[in-house]
């Protein structure tokens, strides 16, 4: 009861009792006395009078407790106090407070039951807080009863091993904060052996753990020092990554992937890795040339550190170019290769990874979702770096190429640094599908600067060559090939000129792997650029003979061959001979004339043997080479194939202007050049040779850049004599020369579909017309050289001198022919001799025999026509002579040559019988036979006057000759 009363006190209530007497008259209402209720009472209650005195009342009276209504009412009063005044101002005052007092008493009244009610609840309430006190008391005895008997040992053990409890969590907190505290040492020992992912791991592991803690002072600096490690970490895990660049292990790059993985940077990773990439291929290259630079110049003072990249390849010597350029390849196949490798993953870890299935939690297929962004991600990052990296390479190696003049390397060290690029471009290709356009417009660059140089030097070297050949016979093997040399290996190795020498090296080694890429090749070790630094072994070329016969059996049965049936009487060789012709019947054919055709190709050795000289060799040899460079290097197909028509047209050139160049014999008009071959050595006199050469000395050299282009005119060397009758004026050298010419077509028409192959579509014509028009006139040069010889060979004039001295107006017919026939067949024979010694030295073919033999017959034969010209008077027995002396010599002849038909037979024959044409067949025949000269046609017409043509027609026949002759002046 006590506690209610204290509680009552510390809220402020109070009795009812209480309450009342603490209103004072002040700060309450005044409760009116007894009187004073009685004399209100007593007073008339008028409602709205009193609400009338109420509403008067002035606003300030009700305004606050602390009013001041005494200092009010004094303050109002006047300076001059009127009692009366005063005394009505009190009643009014009075009026109001009884009214006031009438309407609280009312009030009062009006709440008295609810205040008695109340009043009697509180007194109830005070007597249960009593009995409460009691009870309460009571309780807290027993409690202290129960607290001394029980509580005080059992909760004492509970609280005791609450307190363990929390204990125990701490010091496992303690423990935990410890292991964090000492994290960082394991941290560095993972990064040391590169377990990326397990120091990721770790670090992830420390930071969950340390925010767990977070509300231990000493975590939040731990937090930072991880923080700190993680960074750390990342960029140790980037430097791991640009490692791969250069050599790709895939345990290594595994382990990089697992930890930007852990780390939720797989496409941040990917990112990073072609910039690696990009980086990787700058500083190989950088450090590749510099290498090479600082070697070469030695104890220099310059700064190559501070060089740009393109500045420090101008310093790169030719001594040190191809292993510079090797190495440098070597190094960028070995990025190339990792960037391959990488790929490689990839797409064997995109396999691997395993799809969500349908009982998958949400979570789950929302990471896997998210995994195939990545990888998407990643694929199409890793095909667009393949371009990028491509061009990285190509730029690099272009600065590399371009930054050397190679106009002065070697042909050999040239080749090799094709073949280098060429390999390159293949494995640009490979890498990407590129056709590699830089470094092929770069090396065309390169390679026709060089070719230009080149083969201006070779040309050069070719005229000396020509210069100072002496024409004689090179000895090679009767089964000499051009696919023997080494020149032309490649071709026997690869037909496909797409492919480079190194590529063929390995296809010819291992032709099963023929299929399999370079990146599949070397996958795991070796480099396709090796091969360029081995040395490669010497072959032998197999191809000369020792003494110019396979073997000295074979030099002695050629010649046993040649004498053996030479006691023979040459009638005893054919079965018979027409006694009116002297031809022997083609129908019938003795075993003997077949030996002796087989004979006529003079030779000393099979008929197979090449004639071809030590310039025409090293003719073949620069074509070969012109043509490993067009295998390796297609952009300059076009150019490289000018040039190797050039050497052709340059040997064609001086084969006939050192044999077959003679004026007096060129106007003989007997076609010896056909329009063709006159056009060929026209377009090549203007397009190829120099002519103003000869006037150099004082026209100096200001004459533009196409003499650049051209090459002055070959002179025959002086140790070639081509005026010596006993050697047929050279025809050992001419033979040589004109044969050689036709094997070094031959062997450019075996390699026209080769060279079609490499030839651009749009120059297929040029290289068509090149053999329609050069190649194919090489034999024809035959006629006009070997007419020199022929027309030198017989001594025509001595012929038309002794037949001057014939007398043909004989009234008899002769049976005897006349002396000339003799004395011609007697050159002729001579000739055979002299052809014979001359096939002791040299094989001459039967194609050419066949040239000489012709150009001599035409040549005896127009003689004879031209000799019977000459005859001022003829009879019929003197015509009958003609016949009798050209039967005697074509029968005579026939023996001496298996040419068949006799050339020019018809031209003689026909002139001899035309004696007896009448005047209109005689006009007929001025008009259809215009081989014959005016002069020729005209004594025709003169002698047949008398005989059986008169003067009139003779001048009509005359007049037609001038007729036919006029158009031609």
């Amino acid at each position: 009861m006590q506690k209610i009363k204290s509680l009552m006190a510390r809220q402020g209530l109070k009795s009812p009792q209480e309450s009342m007497a603490d209103l004072s008259p002040v700060e309450n209402l005044r409760i009116p006395s007894k009187e004073e209720l009685r004399e209100l009472r007593e007073q008339p209650i008028d409602p709205q009078a009193e609400q009338e005195i109420i509403d008067g009342i002035e606003e300030v009276f009700f305004s606050s407790d602390s009013f001041d209504m005494v200092q009010h009412e004094l303050e109002k009063l006047p300076p001059e106090l009127n009692l009366q005044e005063l005394e009505e101002y009190r009643d009014k005052l009075k009026r109001q407070q009884a009214a006031v007092s009438k309407r609280v008493a009312d009030l009062i009244l009006e709440k008295q039951p609810a205040y008695v009610k109340e009043l009697e609840r509180v007194t109830a309430l005070q007597t249960n807080l009593q009995l409460a006190a009691v009870i309460c008391t009571n309780a807290r005895r027993q409690l202290s009863v129960a607290k001394e008997g029980f509580t005080e040992a059992s909760l004492g053990l509970l609280s005791n091993q609450k307190r363990r409890q929390l204990l125990t969590g701490l010091l496992k907190s303690l423990r935990t904060i410890k292991t964090l505290q000492r994290t960082d040492v394991r941290l560095s020992e993972m990064l040391e052996e590169e377990d990326y992912p397990g120091a990721i791991q770790l670090c992830l592991e420390c930071q969950k753990a340390a925010s767990t803690f977070k509300h231990y002072s000493c975590i939040s600096e731990l937090n930072s020092k991880l923080q700190d490690t993680l960074e750390q970490i990342e960029e140790q895990l980037d430097v791991a990554l640009s490692k791969t660049c250069k050599h790709f292990d895939v345990s290594h790059y595994t382990k990089v992937q697992q930890a930007y993985t852990l780390l939720g940077k797989t496409q941040t990773a990917m990112d990073q890795l072609h910039m690696h990439f990009t980086q990787a291929i700058h500083n190989t290259v950088f450090q590749v040339v510099l290498g090479y630079v600082e070697l070469c110049a030695g104890n220099a003072d310059t700064k190559f550190q501070k060089m740009q990249y393109k500045d420090l390849c101008t310093h790169i010597t030719p001594d040190s170019y191809i292993p510079c350029l090797t190495d440098l390849c070597k190094a960028l196949w070995e990025v190339m290769l990792s960037y391959y490798r990488t790929m490689q993953w990839h797409e064997e870890h995109d396999k691997e990874e395993v799809s969500p299935t349908p009982d998958d939690s949400a979570a789950v297929a929302a990471e896997s979702d998210e995994l195939v962004v990545d990888h998407s991600y990643v694929k199409k990052k890793l095909e667009h770096g393949l371009t990028r990296i491509w061009q990285d390479v190509q730029l690099k190696v272009k600065a590399y190429i371009l930054g050397t003049d190679m106009s002065n390397f070697k042909y050999d060290d040239f080749i090799v640094v094709l073949d280098v690029i060429s390999r390159l471009m293949q494995v640009g290709e490979e890498f990407c599908g590129s056709k590699s356009e830089v470094l092929q417009e770069s090396i065309k660059r390169q390679s026709v600067n060089y070719f230009k140089n080149y083969h201006r030097a070779r040309l050069e070297e070719l005229r000396m060559f020509l210069e100072n050949e002496t024409w004689e016979l090179c000895p090679v093997k009767s089964n000499f090939n051009i696919t023997q040399l080494h020149e032309f290996k490649f071709m026997g190795q690869c037909r496909s000129p797409s492919v480079s020498p190194s590529r063929q090296a390995v296809s010819a080694t291992s032709p099963a792997q023929d299929e399999l890429s370079l990146f599949q090749l070397f996958l795991q070790e070796g480099n396709p650029f090796e091969m360029h630094i081995e040395q490669k072994e010497e072959e032998t070329e197999d191809v000369l003979a020792s003494n110019g016969y396979e073997s000295d059996e074979l030099e002695k049965s050629v010649y046993q061959d040649y004498d053996s049936d030479s006691d023979v009487p040459e009638e005893l060789k054919q079965d018979y001979v027409d006694e009116q012709t002297g031809d022997a019947p083609l129908k019938s054919i003795s075993r003997e004339t077949i030996r002796s055709r087989k004979k006529s190709d003079y030779s000393l050795n099979k008929s197979n043997t090449p004639i071809l000289t030590n310039t025409t060799l090293n003719v073949i040899r620069l074509v070969g080479k012109y043509m490993q460079m067009m295998n390796i290097l297609k952009p300059i197909a076009f150019d490289v194939i000018h040039c190797v028509s050039q050497l052709f047209d340059y040997y064609l050139y001086a084969v006939y202007t050192f044999f077959g160049r003679n004026d007096m014999y060129e106007s003989s008009g007997l076609g010896l050049i056909s329009s063709r071959l006159r056009t060929t050595l026209n377009r090549i006199q203007e397009s190829l040779i120099d002519m103003e050469a000869v006037g150099e000395n004082t026209a100096g050299h200001g004459s533009g850049e196409d003499r650049k282009e051209k090459v002055p005119s070959p002179h025959l060397s002086q140790l070639v004599v081509l005026t010596n009758s006993g050697t047929l004026y050279g025809l050992a050298q001419r033979v040589v020369a004109t044969e050689s010419l036709a094997f070094l077509a031959e062997q450019f028409d075996s390699l026209q579909s080769h060279l079609d192959t490499m030839m651009p579509a749009a120059k297929k014509p040029f290289l068509q017309q090149f053999y329609s028009q050069t190649v194919s006139t090489a034999s024809e040069l035959r006629k006009p050289i070997y007419w020199i010889v022929a027309a030198k060979a017989i001594d025509y004039e001595q012929m038309l001198l002794m037949m001057a001295g014939v007398k043909w107006d004989v009234r008899e017919i002769m049976s005897q022919h006349n002396v000339y026939v003799d004395v011609l067949l007697k050159e002729f024979e001579l000739f055979n001799k002299r052809l014979s010694d001359v096939s002791r030295h040299v094989r001459i073919p039967l194609a050419v025999s066949n040239v000489l033999w012709e150009h001599c017959i035409r040549l005896a034969n127009r003689t004879v026509v031209e000799g019977y010209a000459n005859v001022k008077k003829c009879s019929n027995e003197g015509r009958a002579l003609m016949q009798l002396d050209f039967q005697q010599f074509l029968t005579k002849l026939e023996k001496l040559t298996d040419l068949r038909p006799i050339p020019d037979k018809e031209f003689v024959e026909t002139y001899i019988k035309a004696y007896y044409l009448t005047e209109n067949d005689m006009e007929q025949f001025i008009k259809n036979h215009r081989e014959y000269s005016m002069k020729q046609l005209a004594n025709l017409v003169n002698v047949c006057l008398g005989s059986h043509i008169n003067k009139k027609a003779r001048q009509k026949l005359l007049a037609a000759i001038d007729d036919i002759d006029r158009p031609k002046r």
